[in-house]
């Protein structure tokens, strides 16, 4: 290894010997870089959302804003890939730990959080629910979420959170009589049965919707709410969302497993350099 093996009799080690790693340390670095990078773009993507929303209404639904969600999960890669490439780099043991910690704090609050979504589902439901009802409230007020929601309602075919009389929360299409709203008892289009067949697609199709029965309005509109649609889409894809969760996983465990690797490198480092300073200071021991 470059040297004699410490603690032999007399043993010296060659002084260009080092047991930190460049693969490691710059595969660690490289690691973090990346995500790096990342962070960096969903933090200026986050950013230039918030900037482009009004004041009144950005204020208003913070808690169900995707520009925000976007923003902190993007500033907090961005702190804990930034300690990951500059300890790297400076071979700097409190940064290591630090992002060794806190990548093993967020594995670990994931599974927990898995843990709890499945032994505690109706509640993980309820919560879920009280989400999307106050993602309703707010739908007109946030062009960013009114296209999450319609996107949402598109792909998975459903309407509302439970039922779409879910909509009549929303000010837009609340169904009071005092409601002057041009879109008073409708549902948005998003809502609406599309089929192929129609040459021209009626964008006023959700109008009124909410005044029919459940099984006359199922001739225009997805009148399931979503979060069945969800529930029943995760229990149809157990195995790809375990897939999915194993892949964003590995990630974590190989910048824990790399960080590690490199913190005891360098204390071995650290080490040597201490018993070589020691041996040439009193070179009768």
């Amino acid at each position: 290894m470059g040297g004699k093996r410490r603690g032999a009799p007399g043993g010296t080690y060659d002084e260009d010997f080092t047991f930190v790693s460049p693969v490691v340390k710059y595969l660690l670095f490289i690691f973090n870089f990346i995500f790096w990078v990342i962070s960096m773009v969903m933090v200026s993507i986050g950013v230039y959302a918030r900037m482009m929303k009004q004041a009144e209404t950005a204020l208003a639904c913070l808690s169900v804003d995707p520009a925000i969600m976007l923003l902190v999960v993007g500033i907090l890669m961005f702190i804990i890939t930034f300690c990951g490439c500059v300890g790297s780099l400076r071979e700097n043991i409190c940064l290591l730990q630090t992002f060794c910690i806190s990548l093993t704090v967020i594995f670990l609050l994931q599974l927990v959080a898995g843990i709890l979504g499945f032994v505690f589902a109706d509640k993980a439901r309820d919560k879920v629910t009280k989400i999307i009802n106050k993602a309703i409230t707010y739908y007109r007020d946030d062009i960013d979420l009114q296209n999450l929601i319609d996107f949402g309602q598109t792909e998975f075919a459903c309407c509302g959170g439970v039922a779409y009389t879910d909509w009549s929360s929303n000010v837009y299409f609340n169904c009071s009589m005092q409601n002057p709203s041009r879109e008073r008892c409708s549902v948005p289009f998003s809502c609406c049965v599309i089929t192929k067949s129609k040459m021209v697609i009626n964008t006023m199709c959700g109008q009124g919707m909410q005044t029919l029965e459940y099984s006359e309005a199922a001739t225009y509109i997805y009148t399931n709410g979503c979060i069945d649609k969800l529930v029943n889409l995760i229990h149809s894809n157990m195995f790809l969302l375990g897939g999915i969760a194993m892949g964003l996983a590995i990630p974590q465990l190989v910048g824990i497993l790399l960080s590690q690797i490199l913190i005891n490198q360098i204390k071995d480092q650290i080490e040597l350099q201490r018993y070589n300073l020691k041996h040439r200071s009193d070179p009768w021991s």
